[in-house]
């Protein structure tokens, strides 16, 4: 993919081949919501990981995970175009309004893919490299190619991916994967399926449209919401174990188990309310505290450690 028309400073817009499109369309196929998600869970795993790197290794460390968390977006962009063009929730993206080619989107993904484990593999060690590298297929490949279109089980499965990011983080500074890191993984991990389906209750529509076979649409709304319940009630005590495993304090779990609570009291709300627009209310309030839990649970996880380490220097 190359630059071949650098247009005026003033509209803003770089032609690539492929078709036109300005850099903030090329940033939106990066997905910058999730990846900023990655990176903060990255950073925490850095954080948290014992030993140690300088900061310059940890800046392209964690600049390499954010690029790779990016090209698997526009990867994402790219094979799903189709799909995404019939939903409401994804036909602003720029390859479905035909602001960016799919064959740009597709050039661009893999460039970065390969850049960024080529980058955090020389830089900071091959262990964080290659996880990286599986992360960026598990996503592109397994989930959305393989998965997303063919079982509703796909987001459980699916979610490993962006489970990934603290455990590579934690191997950018340790060379290796520790029972710590699998911790941090599973947290993410048992938290997507209920963070997600809650919005596919109120989007399955949506993906009915698209032929995507979303647990809402296949097994109905009613298992979807049991299924809600038994995440949250897996999820609360994982959210815990940090603590109870000695890599965190007393604060942090005091955290995770008072917001553990609260999830799954909510995940019982979307089950017990299954009718009008009440029903669309206690999903999307699921939804939008389990974006506050997840980011809660890392943020006291990070302040944590920074004041342990900061009393320790005292």
């Amino acid at each position: 993919m190359a630059l071949v028309d650098d247009r005026s400073m003033t509209t803003g817009r770089v032609e690539w081949t492929g078709g036109s499109a300005s850099v903030g369309d090329y940033f939106e196929l990066l997905k910058p919501r999730v990846m900023s998600l990655v990176i903060f869970t990255a950073l925490t795993g850095m954080v948290l990981a014992p030993g140690g790197v300088h900061p310059l290794i940890g800046f392209v460390g964690l600049l390499a995970i954010a690029v790779g968390a990016g090209a698997s977006g526009a990867l994402n962009m790219w094979y799903d175009a189709d799909i995404d063009r019939v939903m409401s929730r994804t036909a602003r993206r720029p390859v479905p309004d035909g602001r960016i080619s799919a064959s740009a989107a597709l050039q661009f993904g893999v460039v970065l893919s390969v850049l960024s484990v080529m980058v955090l593999g020389v830089a900071v060690n091959w262990v964080a490299g290659s996880l990286l590298a599986f992360t960026i297929f598990f996503y592109v490949v397994v989930y959305t190619m393989g998965l997303k279109r063919r079982t509703p089980q796909n987001i459980v499965i699916g979610g490993a991916a962006g489970a990934f990011p603290p455990m590579i983080g934690w191997a950018a500074v340790t060379g290796a994967v520790s029972v710590e890191s699998i911790v941090l993984f599973l947290i993410i991990f048992m938290w997507t399926p209920p963070h997600f389906w809650a919005l596919a209750l109120v989007k399955s529509d949506d993906y009915a449209r698209a032929g995507v076979p979303m647990m809402p649409v296949v097994a109905g709304p009613g298992s979807t919401r049991r299924q809600i319940v038994l995440y949250s009630v897996l999820l609360a005590p994982i959210g815990v174990l940090p603590t109870l495993l000695g890599f965190a304090g007393l604060a942090y779990g005091a955290v995770a188990a008072v917001l553990g609570v609260v999830f799954l009291a909510l995940a019982v709300q979307v089950a017990r309310i299954t009718e009008g627009p009440a029903a669309r209310t206690a999903a999307m309030r699921l939804f939008f505290f389990s974006i506050l839990y997840l980011f809660a649970l890392f943020a006291v996880l990070l302040v944590e450690h920074l004041a342990v380490l900061h009393l320790a220097g005292a």
